[in-house]
């Protein structure tokens, strides 16, 4: 499935050196359906975004993802894509931006010609094929509708969806230059967090962390003496205080690394849509690896 990493070390500006797909010989290689992109979503000080990624078709460009890449940010999103819907090729790529904000999804949504009619002008936003690129403008027009909080958007657009559309799942990670925001939709998926004190639980000791599918590998040293908190699909190291997120809960992180966190949604989605019920490629890109 899809590979999602967060990181907010605000209102610290830090170096981090990410890897996006770990060693030639991973799993992720291995696996019976190959990565479909990478991408890395960071903000320069004068908070403009700044988005690398790339299609990775057969593994022709997978050195992309193997390349270190050391970027200054205070917020950070990572993504590989295994495609559910969308050819491969960069304006299907996450992570996506609109209006100044970076977005990454993992799932699956349905019903994509209800969800243009209702994203109506929002629509010229996506440049894209994909139902995630769709659900980010949705979320920016609801955003919009509640005067730029993106807690309230981001609590709208996933009622709606789960209200009207066709769901597998929705988990996502969304960035501003100062604050970060992660939802766990349905229980479909896991996405963790962890809230990390400077040095990590024993102190002293600087961020390392590597998935383990060997998708995702990110490092930094100046979170040796700087907390930040991570979100990430999986529990990428042997710190203690990763949680798992629970279904419907919405995080956000502040510009201050202060934490909110409540469930914005308590019921399954409408249509709850099976692993049965989607596409082979669909399917193969939401199994676990």
């Amino acid at each position: 499935m899809c590979r999602l990493f967060g990181l907010s070390a605000a209102p610290c500006r830090v170096k981090a050196t990410f890897w996006l797909l770990d060693s030639p010989d991973s799993l992720a290689q291995q696996s019976r359906q190959e990565p479909d992109g990478t991408g890395l979503g960071t903000f320069a000080a004068d908070g403009s975004a700044r988005v690398e990624k790339q299609p990775i078709a057969a593994y022709h460009d997978a050195e992309f993802g193997r390349e270190a890449r050391e970027r200054e940010s205070q917020t950070f999103v990572a993504h590989i894509r295994y495609a559910s819907t969308g050819g491969l090729n960069l304006r299907n790529t996450h992570p996506f931006t609109q209006r100044g904000r970076l977005f990454a999804h993992n799932g699956v949504l349905q019903g994509l010609a209800e969800l243009d009619a209702e994203l109506g002008d929002y629509l010229e936003l996506v440049a894209g094929e994909t139902d995630s690129e769709r659900f980010f403008a949705l979320i920016t027009q609801r955003t919009d509708r509640n005067d730029g909080d993106v807690t309230a958007g981001i609590t709208d657009a996933v009622r709606w969806v789960a209200n009207r559309l066709p769901v597998y799942a929705l988990n996502l990670v969304l960035t501003t230059a100062t604050e970060l925001w992660a939802l766990r939709y349905p229980d479909t998926h896991e996405l963790f967090v962890l809230e990390r004190a400077a040095g990590g639980a024993h102190g002293g000791r600087h961020l390392d962390h590597v998935g383990r599918a060997g998708t995702v590998r990110a490092h930094c040293r100046q979170l040796a003496e700087h907390p930040a908190v991570v979100v990430a699909s999986e529990r990428m190291d042997a710190e203690p205080g990763w949680r798992a997120l629970a279904p419907g809960e919405l995080l956000h992180v502040d510009s201050q690394l202060h934490i909110r966190s409540r469930t914005v949604i308590d019921s399954a989605p409408r249509h709850m849509l099976s692993l049965a019920q989607l596409s082979p490629g669909a399917a193969a890109s939401q199994s676990a690896r």
